[in-house]
């Protein structure tokens, strides 16, 4: 596979996997996450970010036997992985800037009563 290409054509991206086009333009829109392009003649083209798309949902449908259904909640999951972590982690950031104004009032309180 090149990957110094910015887009694939559907006739490259079938030939990856080995299947037909037109199960690529059924997954295409099955699978809201991948991003049609088209060139100026109409014919679809897919970047890198749609070939690992690709990859995930034919190793979850074609290799690992998943239905549709399950390939989309799979994939849904692996998505919202990153998001739940960022929030989590920003939680953390507001309770130890939380923590932090406490101990500096606590500070400042002690700081005074010894004055």
């Amino acid at each position: 596979m090149q990957t110094d290409k910015l887009y694939y054509t559907i006739g490259e991206v079938a030939s990856m996997y080995k299947v037909k086009h037109s199960l690529i333009r059924f997954w295409e829109k099955e699978f809201a996450i991948i991003h049609l392009h088209k060139s100026s003649k109409g014919n679809r083209l897919f970047t890198k970010k749609d070939l690992e798309i690709f990859e995930k949902i034919y190793q979850l449908v074609k290799v690992q036997g998943y239905t549709l259904e399950g390939a989309k909640k799979a994939l849904k999951i692996k998505e919202e992985l990153p998001l739940v972590s960022a929030l989590k982690s920003t939680q953390k950031e507001e309770e130890l800037k939380k923590r932090l104004i406490e101990l500096r009032l606590k500070l400042k309180q002690l700081k005074q009563s010894l004055h």
